[in-house]
């Protein structure tokens, strides 16, 4: 399925083009991914993630508007009684009562009395109207848990529910809770209106919309089902997302004995916000928060620290205007990882190195996550996986995709090139694929080549001699030995025709210099040489063989041509064609009885053009055979008859060609 999908069309489409619709099918993909929600815990777990890092990164602060009276297990032993009695209640409400706090509230349930002490308790609680007692909602098949019975009816009372989103963690608050009959506010929410009392702001619909609940001057937006990370969450009653502040210990903490015992000093308890609950390990009550992460004993934090971090959060809001973290539209979202997925596809166009590509990378995912950062900073919600996500994955997909499509023309080339031509001039080609293929095809382009045609002498008697498959045997015998030596020499062959074999110098690879068509020319000689002392070997191993010699004529030209292809999208192959090489055909075929080979001897006659001679005269011994008029050429060609390689004189300025270079 992959490879159906990144199959490289007949005629590719250009790499932007490829970008553009990779960018759009994997911002889609992403979109669809977040909207069902698969991406939904990766995203609470890179949220939890800021949130801890705006805490490690922050100054360790302490709520001074918050006291927590834990009511630890050595408390539990030292009065022997678990549930406490309502008269350990009692004692303890009336002594801070008595150093006076702007609220208190039980974080124990009390809806059935526990002897000794009742009485002394609901006589408290009716009196004292700066105690709040929980109760628990009543929902579906939970009865819920009642108040005190002396808190019954009025406002003294909240819910103390906290909401845990899939994975255990609390990460939204409550400030009501509807049950059809009766709206219910909220543990923390009744406590926090009791401290706004004194500052006159208190609780009321926003002037802009009656449904948006506003603490003091700040707007309070409920949760929706799609809000911030969440998708087709269960947003019932009044919800927003809570901000869990502060250090390893973000509030003031004392101990019930402490209080009973007076060692508390009333300074720490006069104007605050005071939570009574439980911390005791033999009395579960904990919760996960963003907070708890690491490797540390006791990431939980106890409800009455929940409780707390909720009060003091919307102690926050009525006071210093701070709204609470909002989701921007889903629009923008999408706006945003489209321009990310655009972005990543845009980077796997380019051509740059594993380590570049490896730093871009890593620097768009920082640039995505520093982005989400500061937003949360600045109050927002900001998704950082699905863009992240569709910044690598188009990436990649443009990738995979290039280097595919690469693979293909890489196979093409190397199929039209490879069984003819050296290892290292394969290399080059593919080098320069950019230059010399386009749409899965070489590029038709004007080249100053040398040609090299060859042709047995006397093969027709020869092939008398021979059965069939023994012609065939010695023939590809002799073949094999030449382009060995072709490609030794950096020729390309053209062809093999019959007994003939057309080979090219300076294909595919357009020369740029006069160097490079002078080294070109001078290789297709030295080949010229190299197959004529391969030619005598072979023929002195076919006569201890008793099998028929041969001699070879070759016809060397340089001159223009033209390369690209012919045939159709299904069959085509690579060609040259010019008057270079139509002038090198005549050249070997020229007046056989000039220079004719001697199998044992000299077994190659070795003509060279002008053309050639003008540029290698220096580096080889050759006498000028006449000047003629080729057949169907009406020019008149000097011919010159090679008959070897100068060794005594050192060329000054030109670059002695290395065998199998290039």
């Amino acid at each position: 399925m992959i490879r159906k999908f990144l199959r490289v069309p007949r005629t590719p489409l250009p790499p932007w083009t490829v970008a553009t619709l990779v960018a759009l099918a994997l911002a889609a993909f992403v979109i669809g991914l977040r909207v069902s929600s698969v991406l939904e815990a990766l995203e609470f777990a890179a949220y939890d993630a800021f949130v801890r890092a705006r805490t490690a990164f922050g100054a360790p602060s302490t709520d001074p508007r918050i006291l927590v009276v834990t009511i630890t297990e050595r408390d539990i032993q030292e009065l022997g009684a678990w549930p406490l009695p309502d008269g350990v209640l009692a004692r303890t409400l009336g002594a801070l009562i008595a150093m006076g706090p702007r609220a208190v509230g039980l974080d124990i349930y009390r809806d059935v009395p526990v002897a000794p002490g009742s009485a002394e308790l609901d006589q408290l609680l009716r009196r004292e109207p700066r105690i709040v007692a929980v109760t628990k909602f009543a929902e579906g098949s939970s009865a819920g848990v009642g108040p005190p019975a002396a808190l019954k009816g009025t406002q003294q009372v909240g819910f103390n529910d906290i909401v845990v989103d899939r994975g255990g963690i609390v990460r939204r608050a409550l400030l009501f809770l509807d049950d059809g009959q009766t709206v219910m506010y909220s543990f923390p929410l009744r406590l926090a209106l009791l401290y706004l009392q004194p500052t006159g702001r208190g609780l009321g619909p926003d002037p802009t919309d009656e449904t948006i609940v506003r603490l003091g001057r700040t707007a309070i937006r409920p949760l929706g089902p799609n809000d911030g990370p969440y998708v087709r969450v269960d947003a019932a009653g009044y919800q927003f997302l809570a901000d869990f502040r502060g250090g390893p210990r973000p509030f003031e903490r004392v101990e019930l004995g402490a209080v009973l015992g007076g060692a508390v000093p009333a300074a720490a308890v006069r104007d605050r916000v005071v939570l009574i609950g439980v911390t005791a390990e033999s009395v579960r009550d904990d919760f996960y928060t963003p907070l708890s992460a690491g490797l540390g004993e006791k990431q939980h934090v106890p409800g009455v620290e929940v409780h707390a971090h909720f009060a003091a959060q919307l102690l926050r809001i009525a006071l210093e205007g701070e709204r609470p973290v909002g989701s921007l539209p889903a629009w923008l979202e999408w706006l945003w990882i489209c321009l990310w997925s655009g972005l990543g596809a845009l980077l796997g166009a380019r051509t740059l190195k594993p380590w570049r590509l490896s730093v871009a990378v890593g620097l768009g995912l920082g640039a995505v996550a520093g982005a989400a950062y500061l937003m949360l900073l600045g109050r927002w919600w900001w998704p950082v996986v699905p863009p992240g996500l569709a910044w690598i994955g188009a990436t990649g997909v443009v990738i995979a995709y290039q280097s595919y499509r690469e693979s293909a023309e890489r196979a093409i080339l190397m199929r039209l090139f490879s069984q003819h031509v050296s290892k290292e001039v394969a290399e080059a080609i593919w080098d320069e694929r950019e230059q010399f293929a386009h749409g899965g095809r070489p590029r038709p382009r004007s080249l100053v080549v040398t040609a090299l045609f060859t042709d047995l002498a006397g093969f027709t008697t020869v092939s008398e001699r021979f059965s069939p498959e023994a012609l065939m045997d010695w023939l590809n015998e002799y073949m094999d030995v030449m382009a060995q030596e072709i490609s030794r020499h950096a020729g390309v062959i053209r062809q093999y025709a019959g007994d003939s074999i057309v080979v090219l110098f300076g294909v595919p690879v357009p020369r740029r210099s006069e160097a490079e068509i002078t080294l070109d020319a001078a290789n297709a000689v030295r080949c010229a040489l190299a197959m004529e002392r391969r030619l005598l070997e072979l023929n002195l191993k076919w006569q201890a063989e008793e099998r028929p010699l041969t001699g070879m004529r070759i016809g060397i030209v340089t001159g223009g041509a033209v390369a690209g292809t012919l045939g159709s999208q299904d069959r085509w192959e690579y060609v040259v064609v010019g008057d270079t090489l139509n002038t090198a055909a005549r050249l070997e075929s020229f007046d056989k009885d000039v220079h004719p080979p001697d199998s044992l001897t000299r077994p190659c006659r070795i003509l060279i053009a002008a053309s050639t001679f003008d540029r290698v005269a220096n580096l080889f011994e050759a006498e000028r055979v006449t000047e003629a008029r080729l057949k169907g050429k009406q020019q008149l060609v000097a011919i010159y008859h090679v008959r070897g390689e100068r060794t005594h004189e050192t060329i000054t300025g030109l670059i002695e060609p290395a065998v199998g270079s290039r």
